[in-house]
């Protein structure tokens, strides 16, 4: 698949979170489930303008097929907010792409390191994709519901 990797839009911000929320069902989270987390995975369009956020979409013939977003954070480490790829298209290497394009943005911003909070489903795609289980963290919407958590450790001589 051909897919361009490029800046969200403001105006993408409903149509990113509509995705989000397709692609976390994926997994077959209960309603219960998905209805806890639902505003998690809605993203205001003042995120999307943030200085401190940087929102990427991959897109196929003009079309939004993934996207993830990068937080900065104040020790010039950024964390990955997120990353989600169409549920249809989950396995066919989008989100390697994804991975890899947030991994080189860092790097050109001066990152050291990316820090993930992933989703249980989603711990050998971290692994394959240079990361390194640090831990779990307690889930902020659903008690006692833990998460894996990542590093990515960057090196600065990478291109986009």
């Amino acid at each position: 698949m051909n897919i361009i990797i490029r800046n969200a839009h403001p105006n993408e911000s409903i149509e990113l979170g509509k995705l989000a929320i397709r692609s976390k069902a994926f997994w077959g989270y209960s309603d219960d489930f998905m209805k806890a987390c639902h505003d998690e995975l809605l993203i205001p369009s003042e995120k999307i303008e943030s200085d401190n956020y940087y929102y990427f979409v991959a897109e196929n013939k003009n079309h939004i097929v993934g996207y993830y977003a990068l937080e900065k954070l104040p020790n010039l480490d950024f964390e990955l907010e997120a990353l989600f790829v169409e549920p249809k298209l989950i396995g066919t290497g989008i989100g390697k792409d994804l991975m890899n394009h947030a991994k080189k943005f860092a790097a050109l911003k001066g990152a050291h390191t990316i820090i993930i909070q992933g989703d249980p489903n989603a711990t050998s795609f971290y692994l394959a994709a240079g990361g390194k289980l640090t831990g779990e963290k307690e889930s902020v919407n659903i008690q006692g519901r833990f998460l894996p958590t990542f590093e990515i450790c960057l090196s600065s001589d990478n291109e986009i």
